[in-house]
Parts: structure tokens; C-alpha cells; sequence
């Protein structure tokens, strides 16, 4: 959903503008000359960088038993690349004020307008013995006149990542890129020793270095070098002109760094800036300017910090305590505002008066959230749910809405109603959660719904009333799909975060469920020697999910997530109560999950899935474990493209799905292919598992249940990327089965397609 959220603040701000023609605004034009190559032992920066891996340094946050510093932090958005004429245009009519504010660069043909601008003040704790603790306090901030800025901050803020020149691999938007000081760094890129300058009162090697191949996924800059120490003290690095991420035209980093000895450096200061577009690259349309810098300074070690400072206590950027007056702002900001800067400011409290311009950002916030505020609290959504179909309910409309007071809300019920057309049935859902302490999250919350549920397509399912069934996402289906159930579920739960990334979970639910469509898929079961079609079940759910690095803002009870490498882990019990409520089964369940996104370099990006789980006690079809199938053409994350639902049944399984994205490399060496600027994605999925022969006693379905006893797998490639411009949101994979061929009805090949706004 992060980069969801940028496609269309891209698509709201430009289309609001009408951008036409563009040229590279905020970042310096750079020319690279060829220079001769020489043998990587011959280069005079090789002797250089040999040093630098010799004396490789570590950030000295590690290095101390405790540690203090602040950080400050400006965030600003510019539309670039605005020309005298097309400010004349009518969809400027009462917002000519706003151009009193530009930015005219060297062209004077050309403008840059700033339309958000950010401050904030943090100060940062940690702690490495006798156990790693970290806080980050906010002291204030201030914004261009949002009351309620954080979806346009955090939009801006996720953009950029925390950038260590050390580390062998650059993370980007999720995407590896070479460090230029990487060991293995003269693989990837040319040096060239310039000669030496003073950075910052340090004489330094000056060492520009360049890309090999200029193909999708390079970066090119220049390095300094202590000549007396061998520590990095600045390092730019800038994207090359023809880069393979979407919607991104180009980017530049500036690193600063401190060193205080041999053996640590310190961050000193960062600048970021990416250029963003939607309809094309920066020399032909108009594009989005996202500007960071960072300043750390007040470093303090070894203070003896208390234990009790690193208790949780949850801040957001919206709360009232940090909005400070301006004189708080002239006394401790640790970088002056340029005149474009403190212009924004202006600007900011005129233009949100204009009817034009709140009409835009209305927009964004609806497409971005998936709901419409019709007032200050209550909002309609979710709209990507309005419209569905499955064979069962034919076509469905669903509307719903949600109480919404601000982005920071500790309690929040929600309903929807559905309607399908064909079995001519009214569902519904609705449920109500509240948060207690934003510190540690503890939340109790309860819920209804009657539905119609696609249950054979999840393992480690979420036990939320509020999520999006399966059973009405897909439009096209390979065969027909009678397998899905009827459900009448209450549940109530309650969770806590005890730790930072961590979560418990308790969940207490009382189900019913019965075939939606029993002529031609039955769930009908024995229980003490009668045939039932209905089962009736209570259970506890008692899970426990870390997601360590996750990064979160918005800390209401619903949070925004920033886009992170973070893997997730769960483990969950499940017991069923025979009795409670005229319950059916006692029964107990384990299962185990696990979500790991990997950066390999420049060879792409390596995501695994891996979950595995065990039914201790016979149940019938309803309650068991199905290996997710997906008989729909739209791609669905953590299925089997060509396994039907309730293929395979289980009472114990493991399943295994890695997911390679190259990223375009393969294809950057293809002449024609590489200017389509496609990227290869290839997968591999297995499944095994075994079924008692007591479970299939119990049931009396009319399918044939079995369990993949040998491993059941699936391979394939994908394309991704498909577009246009800068829009790439298209893919397409490729898929065939390995094994279980002897069913003639088994898909032996099958193609999926969806969309997914990545970088």
C-alpha cells in the first residue's frame, strides 16, 4: 500500500497541475567523461580502497555501552519544472498567488514550486548492554499548514532509507544497489583517483567512480577518503539516467560523516532527493521533487542511561504537545531554512484555503486510504471492495463505512453490508476496537459477520472480521469454483505489544459454517454417528508475531507502515472447545509462519515464504488445512497458481514459496528488450503434508480428500513491469505443475496477471 500511496499523490498533484514538459530540476547536471580502463592492481584508487577495507569502520552507535544524540530532520515536496506559459492555464484560475513562491532556476523558463514542507526534532536513546535497546523521542514539529500532515510526511519520509556506505549493498526503495567502497565494489563499478581536497578541515582522496554496464540498476559519484585514516567523510551517489525503478526519474544521496577515531565514524549529515513522475521521465513531463536532509548532532556516550527512559511511550508528529512556536524553531533548528524554505510556510497558509487545491488533496487521502470522509468522523469504504464476483453470489456490491476522527484514533468500529445479485442474500460485518494504551498497544476489540468465504485459500489465516474475503476478488476463474462457504462468526480478542515489534494475541470466536452452495460442494460431516452439514465451532487462537525492523507511524489503533525489509514471524495455537456454545469439535492446531524479504546485491531481490502446521485431533473439511489453490487468472500472494481449492487437505503440512525478482538484469544485456525496461521474476513452490486416515472418515464430503505425501511442486517465470512511462504496474507469470499430473482435470499450465505499484 506505501507505494500505492505514491502513485497516486503523484497522480492527484500532477493531474491537478496538468504537467507538460520537463527538464532535471534540483539535481546538478553531471557529465562522465570516459577515462581509460586499467587493471584493477594498476588503479592507484585500488591501493586506496584496500586501506579503507582494511580499516573498514563501524558505526559507533555499537561501539558504546549508551548512547544519546538528536537528529533533525526537514522533508519538503516540489512540483519541478513548471514554464511561464503553463501558468496561464485556467485550471489555474484564483491560484496565480502560488507561483509568487517559485523557485526560478538557471533556466528562468523554468519553476520550481514547494507545496509541502516538514520539520522535525527527534532525540535519539540507546542502550547495547547488557541488552540492545532503542528510542527515538519526538521534540517537535511543524508543518506547512496541514493540521493533519503525516499522510503526506510519512509519504515522503518512507521514499528514503537509512544509507550506511560501509554496507556492501545499498538498499534503495527495496532494491540493491553496490556500495561504490563494497569489497567486491571494482566488479561493479570504474575508479578513477582525481586527486585530493579538503573536506571539512580533512584532507581527503578524491575518487569518482562509474558503473560498468549503464544498465537498469547503477549508480555513479564521487568518494572522499582521509588520507590519515582511511575513513569515509563524504560520498555522493547519483542514479544513472536510464534507471529501472518506477516512477523514479532519478535520485541523489550526499553522505557526511564524522570520525572520531580509527575504529567508529558517525553520521553527520545526510541529503537526499528523488525525482518522481508518473507520465514519463524527467526531460519530457512535469515530476514530483522529494528532498530529505538529516542533521545529527549532541552526540553523548556512556552516560549510565536508566532503564526506565526506554520505556514504550508512542509519539506522532500530529500530536499538540510538539507543535512549537517559532522562536523554539530559530532557537534549535540545526540547519537554516533557505529563502524557498521559509517561503513554503506562506505559501502553505493560503493555499489551504483554496477550495481547488482541498478538493486535491481529498483525493489523494481517499485513493490512498481507500475510504471518503463525508464529515470529521465518520468516512465510506473500503471502495476497492465495492465490486466483486464469485459463482456463488454472481455479481456483489459492497458498501461499508467507519468512524474516522484523525489519523491517531484509539478506537474505531466499522460495518459493511453485501449484496449478491445472484443467490439473492444480504451479508454483513461489522466490528469495534479500541486501544487502551497507545504505549503498548493493548486493545480489546468485537465483531460480527455473516458472509459468504473462499476458506481454501489461506493457512495462517488472519482472524480479523473486518478483512477482505477471498471468496469476491476474482472476476475470471480457471473452471468453476462452487467450493466456497457460508460463515456466521462472532468474535472478540484482545493484544498487546509488550515489546517493541512484538505482539500477542489472544482471539475468542464462535462459528458456524455450512456449504454456500451444497448441490455441488459439500462439508457434510459425522459427529457421534449422525450426518451433519453444519459445523459449529469455538476456539481460542493465541498467537505471537514479531516483526523485527518493522518501522510504523500513525499510532492509533490502525498504523501506517513504512515500506521495509522486515521479516514477519508468527506462531499460533489454535483449541477448539467441544461444548462451549453446543460447540462440535475439541481439537488443537499449531502452526508456524514466517515472511523474509532478502536484498542479494545487484542480483535482486529473494522473498521467502515458509509456513508449516499440525491438526492434533481429526476435524472435518471445514476446519481442516487446505493448501492454498488459486483457480482465479489475478495473481494472489502465498497460493499455488494451479492447484483448485481443496485439492490437497492436510492435518500437518509444510510449505515452501521463494519468489527471485533479477530486477531487470537478465534482460539489461538483450539490445531491444533491455529499452522496455521489463524485469524477470522467477519461483518455485512446493507443498507436502499427511492426512489420518481418521480424518477422512469423519467427513462425508463429495470430494476426495487427499494430502500431498510427496512433495507437490510448482515452477515458473514472470514479467514485471509492464507499462508505460513511469506507470509499470503490470505482470504476468508463467506457471507449471511438476508433479500430481495423473487427474486429468490437473492444470498442467496456467497463466496469472495483477497489478503491484512496486518501485
Amino acid at each position: 500500500m506505501t507505494y500505492f500511496r505514491f502513485l497516486f499523490l503523484s497522480l492527484i498533484l500532477t493531474s491537478a497541475f496538468y504537467f507538460s514538459q520537463v527538464r532535471e530540476t534540483g539535481i546538478d547536471e553531471v557529465k562522465i567523461k570516459a577515462f581509460k580502463k586499467s587493471k584493477k592492481k594498476d588503479n592507484p584508487a585500488y591501493d586506496i580502497l584496500q586501506e579503507v577495507w582494511k580499516r573498514k569502520k563501524s558505526n559507533g552507535l555499537s561501539q558504546f555501552q549508551d548512547y544519546q544524540y538528536e537528529e533533525y530532520e526537514k522533508v519538503e515536496i516540489d512540483i519541478a519544472n513548471i514554464d511561464s506559459a503553463f501558468t496561464q492555464r485556467k485550471i489555474f484560475n484564483n491560484l496565480e498567488f502560488v507561483f509568487k513562491y517559485a523557485d526560478t532556476l538557471d533556466n528562468a523558463d523554468k519553476m520550481v514550486l514547494p507545496i509541502f514542507f516538514n520539520e522535525t526534532l527527534y532525540k535519539n536513546f540507546g542502550k547495547n548492554i547488557p541488552n540492545k535497546k532503542e528510542k527515538r523521542e519526538i521534540l517537535a514539529n511543524k508543518s506547512s499548514g496541514f493540521s493533519d500532515n503525516d499522510a503526506l510526511a510519512n509519504t515522503a519520509k518512507n521514499l528514503h532509507k537509512d544509507i550506511d556506505i560501509y554496507d556492501n549493498v545499498l538498499n534503495f526503495f527495496n532494491i540493491g544497489f553496490t556500495s561504490p567502497i563494497a569489497t567486491d565494489g571494482f566488479s561493479a563499478y570504474d575508479y578513477q583517483l582525481l586527486g585530493t581536497e579538503f573536506i571539512n578541515g580533512t584532507d581527503c582522496y578524491r575518487i569518482k567512480y562509474s558503473p560498468k554496464r549503464k544498465d537498469v540498476l547503477s549508480i555513479y559519484g564521487v568518494i572522499y577518503i582521509a588520507k590519515e585514516t582511511y575513513a569515509v567523510v563524504r560520498a555522493t551517489l547519483r542514479s544513472s539516467k536510464n534507471i529501472n525503478v518506477n516512477f523514479v526519474n532519478n535520485f541523489y544521496n550526499e553522505l557526511d560523516y564524522d570520525n572520531p577515531n580509527d575504529s567508529i565514524f558517525l553520521p553527520k549529515r545526510n541529503y537526499q532527493e528523488i525525482q518522481l513522475s508518473v507520465f514519463g521521465k524527467a526531460e519530457k513531463s512535469k515530476s514530483l521533487l522529494a528532498k530529505k536532509t538529516t542533521v545529527f548532532s549532541d552526540y553523548l556516550f556512556n552516560q549510565n542511561l536508566n532503564d526506565d527512559l526506554f520505556d514504550n511511550k508512542i509519539s506522532s508528529i500530529t500530536d499538540d504537545d510538539f507543535q512549537k512556536d517559532d522562536q523554539f524553531w530559530i532557537d534549535n533548528r540545526k540547519e537554516k531554512l533557505s529563502k524557498t524554505e521559509k517561503n513554503v510556510y506562506e505559501m502553505m497558509g493560503e493555499l489551504q484555503n483554496v477550495p481547488k487545491f482541498k478538493t486535491a488533496m481529498k483525493a489523494y487521502e481517499t485513493i490512498a486510504s481507500g475510504y471518503y470522509n463525508i464529515n470529521k468522523s465518520i468516512s465510506l469504504g473500503d471502495i476497492y471492495s465495492i465490486v466483486g464476483y464469485n459463482e456463488v453470489e454472481g455479481f456483489r456490491l459492497r458498501l461499508g463505512a467507519r468512524t474516522y476522527f484523525s489519523s491517531n484514533d484509539l478506537w474505531r468500529a466499522a460495518f459493511y453490508t453485501a449484496y449478491g445479485f445472484r443467490d439473492q442474500q444480504v451479508k454483513y460485518g461489522a466490528e469495534f476496537r479500541n486501544m487502551f494504551n497507545r504505549d503498548n498497544r493493548f486493545t480489546l476489540g468485537v465483531g460480527t459477520r455473516r458472509d459468504v468465504m473462499q476458506l481454501g485459500s489461506q493457512l495462517t489465516a488472519d482472524e480479523g472480521i473486518m478483512t477482505r474475503s477471498f471468496a469476491s476478488s476474482g472476476v475470471l476463474s480457471a473452471g468453476d469454483n462452487f467450493y466456497l462457504s457460508s460463515v456466521n462468526q462472532t468474535s472478540a480478542f484482545a493484544a498487546i505489544d509488550p515489546f517493541k515489534n512484538f505482539t500477542v494475541r489472544l482471539d475468542a470466536t464462535y462459528q458456524t459454517i455450512k456449504s454456500a452452495n451444497p448441490e455441488k460442494f459439500s462439508l457434510d460431516f459425522f459427529k457421534n454417528n449422525q450426518l451433519k452439514s453444519v459445523v459449529s465451532d469455538s476456539k481460542l487462537a493465541f498467537s505471537l508475531t514479531a516483526r523485527p525492523g518493522a518501522k510504523f507511524s500513525r499510532y492509533g489503533v490502525d498504523r501506517y507502515e513504512h515500506s521495509t525489509l522486515a521479516p514477519t514471524i508468527m506462531l499460533k495455537y489454535t483449541q477448539g472447545l467441544e461444548g462451549v456454545f453446543e460447540s462440535d469439535f475439541k481439537y488443537s492446531k499449531l502452526q508456524f509462519y514466517y515472511y523474509q524479504p532478502i536484498l542479494l546485491s545487484s542480483f535482486g531481490r529473494l522473498v521467502l515464504n515458509v509456513e508449516a502446521g499440525k491438526n492434533f485431533n481429526a476435524v472435518p473439511l471445514a476446519l481442516q488445512n487446505i493448501i492454498p489453490g488459486n483457480q482465479a487468472y489475478n495473481l494472489m500472494p502465498n497460493t499455488f497458481a494451479l492447484l483448485d481449492y481443496y485439492e490437497f487437505v492436510a492435518d500437518q503440512y509444510f510449505t515452501f514459496q521463494a519468489e527471485h525478482h533479477f530486477n531487470g538484469k537478465i534482460f539489461s544485456y538483450i539490445p531491444l528488450i533491455k529499452k522496455l525496461k521489463l524485469r524477470e521474476v522467477a519461483f518455485y513452490r512446493t507443498a507436502v503434508g499427511t492426512l489420518n486416515q481418521s480424518s477422512v472418515l469423519i467427513n462425508s464430503s463429495n470430494l476426495i480428500l487427499k494430502a500431498p505425501n510427496k512433495p507437490y511442486y510448482e515452477y515458473g517465470f514472470g514479467i514485471e513491469n509492464i507499462g508505460f512511462g513511469n506507470v509499470r504496474i503490470l505482470r504476468i507469470d508463467f506457471n507449471w505443475r511438476g508433479n500430481y499430473l495423473e487427474n486429468p482435470a490437473a492444470r498442467k499450465f496456467g497463466i496469472k496477471f495483477g497489478l503491484q505499484a512496486y518501485f
